[in-house]
């Protein structure tokens, strides 16, 4: 949570190193996720993990692996509300990626 406070807040003064701190956080947070299985009885932690690790890749401008861990996060038995922000993150995703060409 550290590495994301510090990314959000360079991030607000406009300053590039952000991006190095979303990409340090993305590295932990996937890393956390991954490790818990599919099982419903881990839910919503599961998929909250799956949403921040997305998110946190997102604004690291790392695409594909924020479409990973998305999808990772829509796997299994996710509450239908983290569900739902896990398609809205997949969504602001694909316009990011498209317009990343």
């Amino acid at each position: 949570m550290e590495l994301a406070d510090k990314a959000f807040s360079l991030q607000k003064k406009g300053d590039e190193e952000a991006k190095q701190y979303f990409r340090e956080a993305y590295e932990l947070e996937s890393q956390a996720a991954l490790l818990i299985p599919i099982n419903e009885n881990n839910e919503p932690t599961r998929s909250v993990l799956f949403r921040s690790a997305g998110a946190l890749a997102l604004n690291a401008g790392l695409y594909r692996e924020a479409e990973k861990m998305v999808s990772q996060g829509l796997l299994g038995f996710p509450p239908n509300e983290i569900a739902a922000e896990l398609r809205e993150l997949f969504e602001q995703i694909a316009v990011n990626f498209v317009g990343s060409y």
